[in-house]
């Protein structure tokens, strides 16, 4: 089953991506703010050189590592020796779980950041930027991948199931479509969501920094950093230094880590955005529409 899930990945993805990106244009659920055509370009070229460069490094690198680990039993499921099934289900929460911390990070440490920050200068979120990461991310990410494989010691079939569970959350939930309210708070119960993305790439700095799971809700509920309640309409896309149409342009988006950055959470008029005036932490729990 694994094998036929791996081999039909790539077209499961496309016709996803597919999918997704008719539903946003028909149902949105934010109001888009540039061009689609400068926006797709931007993104298409970002993302054409991202899955090139994860091609020779972090897909090499994990199969070497996973070769590695399943030969030398190393890593935590090794150790433990679980029942198949739990074994599956154990891998697929820890492979979960260490990509929280991952993305986390990404934004903490300055010099990540200035990578991980070409994601989200985006200024509207939709499919297109699910998988819109610089190139040098995506190769510096192989040492993360080595550093999660060598530890946890998943099996081939778990990653596989993992990979498509990942692949499949992060086009959804970077997607625009406005699901009914009550079915998404339905889904958030146990999975990120667009609405509950869609807060994390607000350019007010205390929202970035919130709402980093990828597959499962649950690691920002364990660690704190959930935020629900901010409705999407008073959410503005991007990162608030970097809202000049130039920014956006895939040359600019390319070099951005080499340049000196700019106070992330300032607008080019002066007005700081860490913190939303009259929002208060109580008031995460509820998703707002």
């Amino acid at each position: 089953m694994t094998e036929t899930l791996k081999t039909w990945m790539p077209l499961i993805a496309v016709a996803l991506f597919a999918l997704l990106f008719a539903a946003e244009r028909l149902r949105p659920l934010r109001q888009t703010t540039r061009s689609a055509r400068g926006r797709l370009v931007t993104n298409g070229v970002v993302v054409a050189l991202a899955l090139g460069v994860g091609a020779v490094t972090v897909a090499p690198t994990t199969m070497a590592l996973l070769a590695w680990t399943r030969s030398a039993e190393l890593g935590l499921l090794h150790v433990l020796a679980l029942p198949a099934p739990l074994s599956v289900a154990a891998g697929i929460l820890l492979l979960d779980l260490s990509f929280y911390w991952w993305h986390r990070l990404n934004h903490v440490w300055p010099l990540l950041w200035r990578f991980h920050n070409v994601h989200h200068i985006d200024p509207d979120l939709d499919s297109t930027t699910a998988f819109r990461f610089h190139p040098g991310e995506i190769a510096y990410s192989a040492a993360f991948r080595a550093a999660q494989i060598a530890l946890i010691g998943p099996n081939v079939s778990t990653l596989i199931l993992y990979e498509a569970l990942f692949l499949s959350a992060t086009l959804f939930h970077h997607s625009n479509i406005r699901l009914p309210l009550g079915l998404e708070r339905m889904l958030n119960r146990v999975l990120v969501t667009p609405r509950m993305h869609g807060v994390h790439h607000s350019t007010i700095r205390d929202e970035t920094n919130a709402n980093y799971s990828v597959v499962f809700r649950w690691w920002d509920q364990l660690h704190g950093t959930l935020r629900l309640n901010v409705p999407q309409d008073d959410i503005r896309v991007g990162v608030a230094a970097y809202d000049q149409r130039d920014d956006n342009a895939p040359l600019s988006a390319l070099t951005l880590p080499f340049k000196q950055q700019r106070d992330y959470w300032r607008t080019t008029h002066g007005t700081d955005s860490r913190v939303r005036t009259g929002w208060h932490p109580d008031a995460c729990a509820r998703m707002a529409g």
